[in-house]
């Protein structure tokens, strides 16, 4: 009886002591780190790590400019997040598309792409990404729609021919799924900020963004540019998502236009060069 007592108490005593040196480092140490450095202590760390079958690690190499770019200890990381991103969400197909291991790969390895810097890259907002062949009717039943974020719903939709078209062409700063997942980045991120995590610096950089874009000269060069699309000028939610298809997209171009916007979005998605 002395022994199973000694042993629970010692169990009490290291659970209390977990949960005191979680919140420490959670509400204390990473805040005071965050705000020295601008970034989080960690990003990546996983005892235990999922793999990817060849075939998807072959649509890796041949898709995705961003993945062959990394480090083959990043490219490690990388699949496993891919590989937990497909594992977490509900995938399906409508009017008649059949959704593949492909398609499921591809679609993982933008929203992964989109979120690598930062430690949480699993979004609560959404459950399920719906596919579609082609343009699709929106939730509100009037307009044709080639993607859409609907938070009330849990949803992602893309329309799969577009998608495709956006990974085809990598240049030409049209990327669907970038616009898309950048949607529920900007609202998982604004909307449910939280002490110590990748989202306090997205929030506060977004907000240096925003004080960037509303300096009428800055916004008049913007515009007399023609760098970005109209359509980014709609709102933030879409000057948000349309920047960051060009991030990606064309990078070396938007740092030679544009060098403080682009350091600043680096900066708020805590990205870094392979």
């Amino acid at each position: 009886m002395e022994i199973v007592t000694a042993v629970l108490t010692l169990l009490l005593s290291m659970f209390i002591l977990y949960i005191l040196l979680f919140l420490i480092f959670n509400y204390l140490i990473e805040p005071v780190y965050m705000m020295a450095f601008n970034r989080p202590i960690y990003v990546h760390f996983y005892p235990v790590s999922r793999q990817l079958e060849p075939s998807h690690i072959f649509i890796l190499e041949n898709e995705f400019r961003f993945y062959r770019k990394l480090s083959e200890k990043r490219k490690h990381y990388f699949r496993h997040r891919v590989s937990v991103f497909i594992k977490h969400y509900e995938f399906a197909g409508r009017d008649g598309l059949i959704v593949t291991e492909e398609m499921k790969v591809k679609i993982a390895a933008t929203a992964v792409m989109l979120t690598f810097g930062m430690r949480s890259f699993l979004s609560k907002l959404f459950s399920v990404i719906i596919l579609y062949p082609d343009a699709f009717l929106s939730a509100n039943g009037e307009d044709y729609h080639k993607g859409e974020f609907n938070p009330r719903v849990g949803a992602v939709v893309f329309s799969w021919k577009h998608f495709s078209e956006g990974l085809q062409y990598d240049n030409d700063n049209l990327n669907l799924g970038l616009h898309e997942f950048a949607h529920v980045l900007h609202i998982d991120s604004t909307k449910l900020r939280r002490p110590g995590s990748s989202a306090v610096i997205y929030d506060d950089m977004f907000a240096r963004l925003m004080g960037y874009l509303q300096q009428p000269l800055n916004r008049e060069k913007l515009v007399d540019a023609g760098y970005f699309r109209e359509y980014a000028y709609t709102n933030q939610y879409e000057f948000i998502a349309v920047i960051l298809e060009h991030f990606f997209e064309t990078p070396a171009e938007f740092r030679q236009r544009f060098p403080k916007l682009y350091s600043i979005v680096a900066r708020m998605i805590n990205y870094r060069e392979g």
